[in-house]
């Protein structure tokens, strides 16, 4: 079976970076808890301002398109709108 892994980063613009913090947690909250995600972690980068770094990992393809839908219809959604995400996204060995 493969894993879906996502790195990368998220860039937010100032005027944007009060409102994706102030909904990142309750964001990691919801997504920890669906069934296969395995990990999730968004963190500020140290030395950029306003990038989030981003590492993710799903158990399926599956899980990770519910992870998707579950985002898109959710707070998150609006919190994170006209972000600019650097993000990969890859199959990997289970």
């Amino acid at each position: 079976m493969s894993l879906i892994r996502l790195t990368g980063h998220i860039d937010v613009a100032p005027a944007r970076r009060d409102a994706f913090a102030a909904a990142l947690p309750e964001h990691i909250r919801l997504t920890r808890a669906e069934p296969g995600c395995l990990s999730f972690d968004v963190a500020p980068d140290p030395e950029v301002a306003g990038r989030w770094l981003v590492a993710e990992m799903f158990a399926s393809r599956q899980a990770f398109e519910a992870h998707q839908a579950r985002s898109d219809a959710s707070a998150w959604a609006q919190a994170s709108a006209g972000v600019h995400p650097s993000i990969r996204v890859e199959e990997v060995d289970g």
